[in-house]
């Protein structure tokens, strides 16, 4: 279940003359509604004006046939945006535009709903050379971007780092450099993680970090071409998978098609906690299956921890290929004894005082016919603060558990996130704390095992130097500059 993390968000890209771009969008961006829930938004270019609609909740609270209809054009670009705690407002939601020329004007759409939805609409002028932009990713230094914007005479103290990257390539444009050349020379104040999708009123352009550490993928659609997160995104749009966005890689799609160059050497360094709980289990990451690798997670995790059960419980829903896998392995029957109301708490409607003190089990309501009395294996992705996998224990027993031996296919989170994913402090991650004997006992589980760092690594069957793996050792293979003194090596 990964508690208390988010995932800093979802792109995605359309270009195609007779593409309904706008609709396009909306249908991948709820395929990839796992990344992010605080907020959506779609921007379109018919080739003169770029417009832009966004807002708070969920894609289908954000969007409607009317506004749909609204986003003319043959290039579009959507971002989904990660949940945090407080702060929401639409100001932070994606994407984001930027003039090189001239000024955005406001329109307006006629919202039937408006005390339900926080949301924004903008549009600019033929002459304003406006770009749109969607990130992934995080910039744990921007000091180079506001080193540059401040040259410039921006004022900045306000901006996210999404803001300052899409306001750092609009400065450039306005000094003369069309759209790929802006982003050459931005790029290298770029320090940090990014999956980037930006549009102009004629072109769609991807960029990922040299290291490459969040997915970006690129796909063909009746002539076209479609770019998301994952590629779990294509099927539902009618779109086939033709290859990555490379570590390091500029792609440009316009008129003349498809054309990429390199900006950086890569390294790529992908960040294996997309496998772990991130991408959903039908995408592939790095040409692998993430609903295979976790499979293979629970079956390195039977090889490495032989328990005497009676039945494996999956915590939905990332875990249950692990846990298909463990079952496999061991031979100990899987019951999905946990059933998940996903999106509770994904409403504007806030819960009764009652409801929100049920906690985790406001999510999950346990199965008590196929627990009571039982030796349970319950199996998880990770264990973050710990809160959520404690209910979890006490839920079992309480429905009738005589034994509860919590496992874990991933090995313990240590070190927090500087890349785009929304981690608690390290003093907040329980096995930066405490040894597995006392997270076990903090638990109240019968038995506590985590997969191994070796084990994980050889069920993606990959190498271990083409991964990102800072939460489990503290590497980070971006300087994280400033942010360094807020991690301890353990």
């Amino acid at each position: 279940m990964a508690e208390d993390i988010g995932e800093k968000c979802a792109v995605f890209g359309v270009y195609g003359r007779g593409l309904d771009v706008a609709r396009i969008s909306f249908f991948g961006l709820y395929a990839l509604q796992h990344r992010g829930q605080e907020s959506a938004g779609v921007a379109t270019s018919d080739g003169e004006t770029v417009c832009l609609h966004k807002g708070m909740g969920l894609v289908s609270q954000v969007f409607n046939e009317e506004l749909i209809n609204g986003l003319k054009g043959h290039i579009g670009i959507g971002h989904n945006r990660y949940s945090t705690a407080g702060g929401s407002k639409v100001k932070h939601a994606q994407p984001m535009l930027a003039a090189g020329a001239g000024s955005l004007q406001h329109i307006s759409y006629d919202d039937p709903h408006p005390s339900l939805n926080d949301s924004v609409s903008l549009c600019s002028m033929p002459d304003d050379d406006a770009i749109a932009l969607a990130h992934n990713g995080n910039l744990p230094s921007t000091t180079l971007l506001a080193e540059y914007l401040t040259s410039k005479h921006i004022e900045h103290a306000e901006f996210s780092d999404s803001r300052m990257i899409v306001e750092a390539i609009a400065a450039q444009m306005r000094e003369g450099n069309d759209l790929e050349a802006a982003i050459r020379l931005t790029y290298p104040l770029m320090t940090g993680a990014f999956s980037i999708l930006i549009m102009s009123k004629e072109k769609l352009v991807a960029i990922r970090d040299a290291c490459g550490i969040r997915p970006l993928s690129v796909a063909r659609l009746n002539g076209g071409y479609v770019i998301a997160s994952e590629t779990c995104a294509f099927s539902p749009v009618g779109a086939t998978f033709v290859r990555d966005v490379e570590a390091g890689e500029m792609v440009v799609i316009d008129e003349k098609g498809l054309h990429a160059e390199q900006l950086a050497p890569a390294n790529p360094k992908f960040d294996i906690f997309e496998f772990v709980y991130f991408a959903r289990p039908d995408s592939e990451l790095l040409g692998k299956s993430v609903y295979s690798v976790r499979r293979n997670f629970g079956m390195q995790l039977a090889r490495e921890c032989s328990i005497a059960a009676d039945v494996v419980i999956p915590v939905p829903e990332t875990a249950v290929p692990s846990a298909i896998g463990y079952a496999n392995e061991s031979g100990i029957p899987l019951e999905m004894a946990l059933t998940k109301n996903r999106y509770i708490h994904r409403t504007f409607i806030q819960p009764e005082q009652h409801i929100r003190e049920q906690g985790v089990r406001a999510k999950l309501t346990p199965i008590e016919g196929l627990i009571r009395g039982k030796r349970v294996v319950v199996m998880d992705d990770s264990i973050v603060r710990g809160t959520t996998s404690r209910q979890i224990v006490k839920m079992l027993f309480d429905a009738g558990a005589s034994e509860v031996h919590f496992l874990v296919a991933s090995p313990p989170v240590k070190f927090p996130d500087f890349y785009g994913i929304d981690t608690p402090r390290q003093k907040d991650l329980i096995a930066a704390v405490k040894s597995v004997e006392e997270i076990r006992e903090y638990l109240g589980a019968t038995s506590l095992q985590f997969l191994s760092y070796e084990g994980m690594i050889q069920a993606t069957g990959l190498p271990e130097e083409v991964f990102c793996t800072s939460f489990f050792t503290g590497n980070y293979p971006i300087d994280i500059r400033e942010r360094a003194a807020e991690v301890n090596k353990i």
